[in-house]
């Protein structure tokens, strides 16, 4: 998971909406599914997905009122530290 990818992402969100980003999730899974895709392109599809999913989570830790910067970096550290395990 990449930071800026996810901060682009709640950027999305908030200039549209939250279901766009549903949607593109639903996409990518669908296209998962093509029995022609290399591995290469599973791993980039997996890797924006869970940017997305990322991007989702954030974003509910600040609807539940928790400040942006606080919620991204508590969101990196669950996940780096779930990395070093």
């Amino acid at each position: 998971m990449k930071l800026p990818i996810i901060k682009h992402f709640l950027d999305f969100m908030e200039q549209k909406d939250e279901d766009f980003l549903h949607e593109s999730i639903e996409t990518l899974e669908a296209l998962t599914e093509v029995p022609s895709l290399k591995d290469e392109e599973l791993n980039v599809i997996g890797e924006i997905l869970s940017n997305m999913y990322g991007a989702l989570e954030v974003k509910k830790a600040i609807d539940e009122g928790e400040p942006r910067t606080k919620a991204l970096n508590g969101f990196m550290s669950r996940v780096l530290g779930s990395i070093d395990k």
